[in-house]
């Protein structure tokens, strides 16, 4: 059964499917120590802004999230946005040498994608998808995050 996420007066299961592409489509995420940093940014995050990364895939160029939101007050967009900002801040702060790949720019390119999940088979189809993106590595999941 489906677990629900209960607040004052009301129960909600909201979940989306992000996906962020590098700038220039730089293939960055060959590089395992991004990825990681990539994960403990997502484990800050979902401290503090209410949010569960359920799933990542990672491919050299771009990332997939499966994100669940454990509140009701962030819209799609806003999530979108804090987790884009965030990890491109801190992944500069981390990596100062990114700057240098990317021409002291942006981490990632403009736009991305955003969806609804629903459970059921919507949401295994989305994870079955999410884990086989691109190179195979273990697939990040919350309970793989330091």
């Amino acid at each position: 059964m489906v677990e629900l996420v209960r607040s004052s007066h009301k129960v909600f299961k909201i979940k989306y499917h992000f996906v962020f592409c590098i700038k220039y489509r730089k293939d960055l995420f060959l590089e395992e120590s991004y990825v990681e940093t990539v994960k403990q940014i997502c484990k800050d995050i979902e401290d503090r802004f209410h949010v569960l990364f359920e799933t990542a895939g990672f491919d050299e160029d771009h990332v997939h999230f499966l994100v669940e939101s454990l509140t009701t007050t962030y819209s799609p967009a806003k999530i979108f946005q804090f987790v884009k900002s965030i990890t491109a801040r801190e992944l500069f702060l981390r990596h100062p040498e990114i700057k240098k790949e990317l021409y002291h720019g942006e981490f990632w390119s403009d736009g991305g994608y955003a969806g609804t999940v629903g459970e059921g088979i919507n949401a295994d189809i989305i994870r079955n998808y999410i884990k086989n993106q691109g190179r195979q590595v273990d697939q990040l999941k919350l309970v793989d995050f330091v």
